[in-house]
């Protein structure tokens, strides 16, 4: 049996809050919320089909669909309702609930045992996140049911010392909720329910629509292939035009690359050339000057052979003007003999031959 809220407040005071509440809560809220998928609206009813089955057996498990709560939040101002607006949800109570409007909490003193919500794919976060917080933070709802239709995932959760823990599937691939002799799993790409180990028909009209949903699905399924293999081949052909600009960019870098190699090329040949010129030059003026040296030098050792001609000249000279000297010089003393030795005979003479007076 789901526990029982006694908050110790006055029910007709608290009626008329949480009426005025819902009237601003149903006027505050914007057209796509009343705007639901195909899917949802299909599971929704196979739900609600189930557990109408289910009552027969039951009557203490009744379900509601899309029906406000409107709840205090712990440590708030029983006043102040939060709200959340589950797409299904089921109460275990010994006497059948009234609800018009919305379920007030505080007033009812009765809290659902499973909450079932179908997400929708443009909002996701409601029911994955927002509302998983809600159920299991502040309501405390022993079973969360969360059903993604068109992804085909369906997890349950129970709430367990205060947090939400997700139930494993038995070898047959269902969660069983032992206090409603429920088990939940799917079937064709729906969330199907099995009361005391059966499964629960669908009727005929209900089986129709869920083909029909099926058919519609595959369409829609087919038509989103096809549509992402279209964009898989324009993305494809984007890649290639991509590559082909990215080529193209190579290219024409590489161009500018060569024209600056080949400038900077110019440049260089024409540096080199210039220095070229100028070790020509410079080779030129060093020539002329090893020239200019070789005749300093040629003059110099005409020069100084000239000089040394003249130096033997005047050495022949010299050797000559010897020779004449010493030819002079021994008829000097061949002269001075010749009259030492005459003199000598003279007084030779005049000894031998005193004169006579």
């Amino acid at each position: 049996m789901t526990p029982v809220v006694d908050l110790g407040r006055d029910p007709g005071r608290l009626k008329l809050i949480y009426e005025s509440d819902a009237r601003q809560y149903l006027q505050s809220l914007p057209l796509e919320h009343f705007m639901e998928s195909t899917g949802q609206s299909t599971q929704r009813k196979i739900t609600v089909a189930s557990f109408d089955v289910i009552e027969r057996s039951r009557p203490d498990i009744q379900c509601f669909s899309e029906l406000l709560i409107q709840y205090p939040r712990p440590g708030e101002s029983v006043e102040k309702p939060a709200r959340v607006v589950p797409d299904n949800m089921v109460f275990i109570h010994p006497t059948r609930i009234e609800a018009e409007g919305s379920f007030m909490l505080p007033i009812q003193r009765v809290l659902p045992t499973l909450v079932l919500e179908y997400v929708s794919k443009s909002n996701e976060r409601k029911d994955y996140q927002d509302n998983y917080a809600k159920y299991e933070q502040e309501l405390r709802v022993p079973y969360y049911l969360v059903f993604h239709p068109e992804n085909e995932d369906l997890r349950i959760f129970r709430l367990v010392e205060g947090s939400y823990r997700r139930l494993v599937p038995n070898e047959s691939g269902r969660a069983a909720i032992p206090e409603m002799e429920l088990e939940a799993g799917l079937v064709d790409g729906w969330v199907r329910f099995w009361f005391r180990g059966a499964l629960i028909p669908l009727t005929g009209e209900l089986v129709e629509e869920v083909e029909e949903e099926k058919r519609l699905r595959r369409e829609a399924e087919q038509r989103a292939a096809r549509e992402e293999q279209r964009a898989t081949c324009e993305g494809q052909r984007a890649a290639r035009a991509e590559r082909a600009q990215v080529v193209a960019e190579i290219a024409w870098r590489a161009i500018d690359q060569a024209r600056a190699a080949a400038d900077e090329a110019r440049v260089a040949a024409e540096r080199e050339k210039a220095t070229a010129d100028q070790a020509r030059v410079a080779a030129d003026q060093a020539r002329v000057a090893a020239e200019r040296e070789k005749a300093t030098a040629d003059q110099a050792r005409v020069a100084a052979e000239r000089e040394k001609a003249t130096a033997d000249q005047a050495r022949v000279a010299a050797e000559r003007e010897k020779a004449v000297t010493e030819q002079a010089r021994v008829a000097a003393e061949r002269r001075a003999a010749a009259a030492e030795a005459e003199l000598a005979r003279l007084r030779s003479d005049s000894a031998n031959n005193p004169p006579t007076n």
